[in-house]
């Protein structure tokens, strides 16, 4: 299935949805985020303390998750993607655990025209899905996007 941000403002259809592969989420990808960001709270960084919480285990970080959906669903070379114009409702509605795989469920939900025939804003729903079809989060996401020809 072909990704839709890899067509312009003008050629997305509301409606239209993309479900991208697969990634597991691995302990570096935690460890690694903990020192990037300096978020080393125990739920995600310590073993022992997590496992005597209501989860049993470690819960990777909500934003690391977001940040992978990121990865999952945005082309490197989208041609007419601007920015990121924002993310909107964003929650962490179930645990994501080390091991699990995700991948991101997306759909065109509305289209605001910025500049006739130049740009405009795509509203996403932008959700991430473990393995065992549990979504993980939901949230919508605002690009701003070119129109065919007119960047």
């Amino acid at each position: 299935m072909r990704n839709f941000l890899e067509k312009h403002f003008d050629e997305l259809e509301i409606g239209e949805t993309f479900v991208s592969r697969g990634r597991t989420i691995t302990e570096a990808d935690v460890v690694n985020w903990a020192a990037l960001s300096g978020d080393w709270y125990v739920l995600h960084t310590d073993a022992h303390y997590a496992a005597r919480t209501r989860f049993g285990q470690r819960v990777v970080h909500g934003l690391l998750v977001q940040a992978v959906t990121t990865g999952l669903g945005v082309p490197p070379d989208a041609p007419a993607i601007i920015a990121n114009y924002g993310t909107d409702s964003l929650r962490f509605v179930a645990p994501t655990f080390i091991g699990d795989t995700i991948h991101l469920e997306s759909a065109v939900l509305e289209k605001t025209v910025k500049r006739e025939g130049r740009d405009g804003v795509a509203k996403l729903r932008w959700n991430a899905v473990n393995q065992n079809g549990t979504t993980v989060m939901v949230s919508d996401l605002q690009i701003l996007m070119a129109c065919a020809g007119g960047r």
